[in-house]
């Protein structure tokens, strides 16, 4: 197939998912979020996966990419809900990103563009105190609406994945049946002699033959 074939554009896609998520995966691990970390290393394998199959027309491999773009895209629409705080959810919640463990929160909220950090001093009495108390001000974008830009990319790339996934799937589908087709069934021939092959024997030969045949000894004028 050409370059602008579906196989081609899928794992054009595949690979800026790959990109994308990396770049998530480095900010998260900055931010201890332990939940989007494993979320995004069940991703970066499942595209892995699907790039593979992509490549070497394996239709399971990407059927099964198309299946966790699914799951991917309703984890990113739950992230958008949390950090825009839709309904009850709270970006304050210790327990959905941090499975309570740390007090951390988004890389970004720190070190977003144009954040100024200041360190309050005392902090407060609840505060533990291995953790340090601040305030932040002068952000140009907060940090939740760098997450949600994050989940959106990662919602555009899941959804142009998956309709390529299942245009994928049908080709390599109607290639293989083509490919059977003109094979054709294997039909069971019986097996065809060739004419039987008629050798001429001089008489006089032959009267020797009958002979030996017989014990008759030959004598020299024969």
């Amino acid at each position: 197939m050409g370059c602008c074939s579906g196989r081609c554009t899928l794992a054009f896609i595949c690979g800026m998912q790959l990109i994308s998520i990396l770049e998530r995966q480095i900010f998260d691990f900055l931010g201890y979020q332990w939940a989007p970390i494993l979320t995004n290393f069940i991703h970066i394998i499942t595209v892995i996966l699907g790039l593979f199959g992509t490549v070497q027309f394996r239709p399971k491999y990407v059927t099964g990419y198309a299946v966790w773009l699914v799951l991917w895209v309703t984890w990113n629409v739950f992230i958008i809900c949390f950090y825009l705080e839709v309904g009850d959810l709270s970006k304050d919640t210790d327990l959905i990103m941090t499975f309570n463990i740390s007090m951390h929160r988004s890389w970004w909220m720190e070190n977003g563009p144009g954040c100024r950090v200041t360190p309050v001093t005392p902090p407060p009495s609840w505060a533990p105190e291995d953790h340090r108390y601040i305030s932040i001000a002068g952000c140009l974008l907060e940090y939740q609406y760098v997450e949600v830009a994050h989940s959106s990319l990662q919602i555009l790339l899941a959804l142009a994945g998956f309709i390529y996934a299942c245009y994928v799937v049908k080709l390599i589908s109607e290639e293989e049946d083509s490919s059977s087709s003109q094979k054709g069934p294997c039909v069971e021939k019986p097996l065809q002699f060739s004419a039987l092959l008629f050798i001429e024997v001089d008489p006089h030969i032959h009267s020797k033959l009958l002979k030996i045949g017989r014990g008759m000894p030959l004598t020299s004028c024969e």
